[in-house]
């Protein structure tokens, strides 16, 4: 029997001819990954079991993001240790302060990850990589440490799901719609331990940021990884960016799927995930009217440059409504300077907005956009949990950045009637 694309890319990180699902297997790490919450407990556990040298300096890679600039002196603590570790160890791929950006976002732009790759991150968002056409997932601290050490880390092979997507996408609809659609469809448990392979006649359409979207959220299905088999998109991204070689993987014909789920992506209008979890979601047109006090553009899933030209394209010449405060966040120095050079910056300065450097601050609540009790924001995050962005007592939804733009403008969700503006500046 054939394998999939997750299959075939584990089979090549062993010794082994073929893969199937359930089997145990010691697999072959490329990329290990670490930030400044995960990293210094991985550090601490590399430590403790004797380590005194990382398998390969330049495939262990440490980035601190979620806390930074540092916001006290726990998260400078945090960040000292990671720091210290890079510099002992002299890892190729360390980044902090201005060469610092959100890793899910940093690392395919850096050309670290690639397809074929195997990468295993602390973080659950790993699985951004997957759009690539690499086997991404996220894993706990202390399998981080032994990845650190040794190269290698154990999986058990997970089943596919296969997303059919087929149809032309409605204006304003983009990846975090498809998504969220998904998620809403087959619930937060969906594809618990199972692999998302998106595939379609749609695929073709889709930008890399598009894709990037869709993997980085397939863990709020559960699933153990997403992936999109490579094509000339995925070639010219990576092609210029790529540090060594790289190998693209097919399904076979024959390969077994445990479900095909078929997708209509011109049944699917703008999607908003209402609280409190991103499965509850429901089509702009049926939103209503839900005020808001935050408007947050950015993160690992929509802080890319095509998220910021969409947003922007909707708040040139407008403002932000009174008592509504809105946050922008590009992802990357790349990024920064890139959206400063096009003018995005007096776009988002002259609308009233907050522009902050690379963080992922207020997507996991830890600061730069913290909400206070009965405070509701729309986000272009991937999370909207009891908590996530502040107080117990807030709301986060979750939407794209077209829908996010035209909200901060509104005070209000905006319908869909009311996006208005160029599609991309």
């Amino acid at each position: 029997m054939g394998m999939t694309i997750t299959e075939k890319i584990l089979a090549a990180h062993t010794d082994l001819e073929e893969v199937h699902p359930g089997m145990l297997i010691n697999a072959r790490v490329d990329i290990a990954l670490g930030h400044d919450v995960t990293a210094p407990i991985a550090i601490a556990e590399f430590k403790k079991s004797g380590g005194r040298k990382v398998f390969d300096r330049g495939r262990v890679v440490l980035v601190a993001d979620h806390f930074t600039p540092n916001k006290d002196i726990k998260s400078a603590q945090q960040v000292k240790i990671m720091r210290d570790f890079a510099r002992e160890h002299k890892l190729a791929h360390y980044y902090e302060g201005g060469k610092a950006g959100v890793c899910h976002v940093l690392l395919p732009e850096q050309g670290i990850v690639l397809p074929g790759d195997l990468i295993i991150g602390a973080d659950s968002h790993t699985c951004t990589y997957g759009a690539l056409g690499a086997f991404a997932t996220g894993v706990g601290s202390t399998d981080l440490a032994a990845a650190m050490l040794t190269g290698e880390l154990w999986f058990r092979v997970p089943e596919t799901i296969k997303i059919v997507l087929t149809g032309k996408l409605n204006k304003w609809v983009g990846g975090k719609d498809l998504i969220l659609a998904i998620i809403g469809r087959i619930g937060v448990d969906g594809a618990t331990y199972q692999a998302m392979e998106f595939t379609g006649e749609t695929v073709g359409d889709l930008s890399m940021a598009d894709r990037f979207t869709m993997a980085n959220m397939v863990i709020e299905a559960g699933a153990k990884n997403g992936i999109f088999a490579p094509d000339a998109v995925t070639e010219e991204y990576v092609k210029y960016r790529a540090e060594r070689d790289y190998t693209f993987y097919f399904p076979n014909p024959d390969a077994h799927y445990a479900r095909v789920l078929e997708i209509d992506v011109s049944q699917i209008e703008p999607q908003v995930a209402f609280p409190h979890l991103p499965s509850h979601v429901k089509g702009l047109s049926r939103v209503g009217s839900v005020k808001i006090d935050q408007v947050f553009i950015g993160s690992c899933t929509n802080g890319r440059m095509e998220d910021l030209r969409l947003a922007a394209g909707i708040l040139k010449g407008r403002e932000v409504a009174p008592y509504v405060r809105l946050v922008v966040i590009p992802t990357t120095p790349e990024i920064y300077r890139t959206a400063l050079a096009e003018g995005l910056f007096d776009i988002f300065l002259a609308a009233g907005a907050v522009i902050g450097p690379p963080t992922c601050g207020p997507c996991l609540g830890g600061h730069m956009g913290i909400l206070a009790d009965g405070e509701r924001a729309v986000a272009t995050t991937n999370r909207n949990f009891v908590g996530r962005m502040g107080h117990p007592g807030s709301e986060v939804y979750l939407a794209n950045p077209a829908v996010a733009a035209a909200s901060a403008v509104l005070g209000r969700i905006a319908g869909p009637d009311e996006i208005k503006g160029a599609h991309k500046l």
